[in-house]
C-alpha cells in the first residue's frame, strides 16, 4: 500500500497535466479550424476539473491499476462538430493530432526539467522521479491515443486519410471502439503498438531537446 501511495504521488501531477493539456489542445485546434463548440462549453481550459470524467479518469484507472497493474482510462471527450470545420475531412486530422502533439511537447518539457534538475544538482529523489514520470506518461498517452481505432485520435486520422466511402465504413466502428480497445488492453495485445511508438516518440523527444541538453550536460 505504501508503494502504491508513493507511485500515485509521483504520477499525479504528470497525469493531470497530460490529460488537461491534451484535451485543451483538441479544443484549441477545433476553434482554430472553425468550430467553437468546445470553446463555448468551456473546454478550451487549463482547469483539469472541466476535463475529468468520474468513471473514465478516476474509477476505471484505479480499479485496473489495483487488479492488473495497467492503467487505462479516458477524459471527458471534447465536443467537436466536424461539419463546422472549414475543411471537415482534412481538419479532422489536425484536430485529432493536436492532443498527441501536446503530449509530445510536454514530454520534451519534462525532459528539459529533468536535465535542469541534474544541472543544478538537485539531490532530492522525488522531483527526478516526477520528471521521469512526466516523460513516460506523456509518451504513453500520445502512443495510446494514436491507436488507429475510432474514436481515438489515430482513428480520426485514418478516417481523414481514407477515401470518402472507405472513411464512412471505417467510421462505423466508432460505437464499438471503446470495447475493442478495452479488449486489446485486457489481452495485452496493445503493447505491440505502444512499445515501438513510445520508443520512436522517446527518440524524437530526445532529439527535440538536444539544443538544451547539449549545453546543460
Amino acid at each position: 500500500m505504501e508503494e502504491t501511495i508513493r507511485t500515485i504521488a509521483v504520477y499525479a501531477l504528470p497525469v493531470l497535466f497530460a490529460i488537461t493539456l491534451h484535451e485543451a489542445a483538441h479544443a484549441y485546434a477545433a476553434r482554430y479550424f472553425g468550430d467553437n463548440t468546445a470553446y463555448s462549453q468551456g473546454r478550451m481550459s487549463l482547469n483539469p476539473l472541466v476535463h475529468v470524467d468520474i468513471w473514465g479518469t478516476i474509477v476505471i484507472p484505479i480499479v485496473m491499476f489495483l487488479f492488473s497493474g495497467f492503467v487505462f482510462g479516458y477524459a471527458k471527450p471534447v465536443p467537436v462538430e466536424f461539419g463546422r470545420l472549414r475543411n471537415p475531412k482534412r481538419d479532422m486530422a489536425w484536430v485529432a493530432l493536436a492532443g498527441p502533439l501536446a503530449n509530445f511537447i510536454m514530454a520534451v518539457l519534462w525532459l528539459i526539467l529533468g536535465v535542469l534538475l541534474v544541472f543544478f544538482q538537485v539531490g532530492e529523489e522525488f522531483p527526478h522521479k516526477v520528471a521521469q514520470a512526466g516523460i513516460v506518461t506523456n509518451l504513453l498517452i500520445m502512443a495510446f491515443n494514436l491507436l488507429p481505432i475510432p474514436p481515438l485520435d489515430g482513428g480520426r486520422v485514418v478516417t481523414a486519410m481514407l477515401p470518402h466511402r472507405a472513411a464512412y465504413a471505417f467510421a462505423r466502428i466508432e460505437p464499438y471502439g471503446f470495447f475493442i480497445v478495452l479488449a486489446l488492453v485486457m489481452l495485452k495485445v496493445v503493447g505491440y503498438w505502444l512499445t515501438p511508438v513510445m520508443a520512436l516518440g522517446g527518440y524524437l523527444v530526445q532529439l527535440a531537446a538536444t539544443p538544451f541538453t547539449f549545453f546543460l550536460l
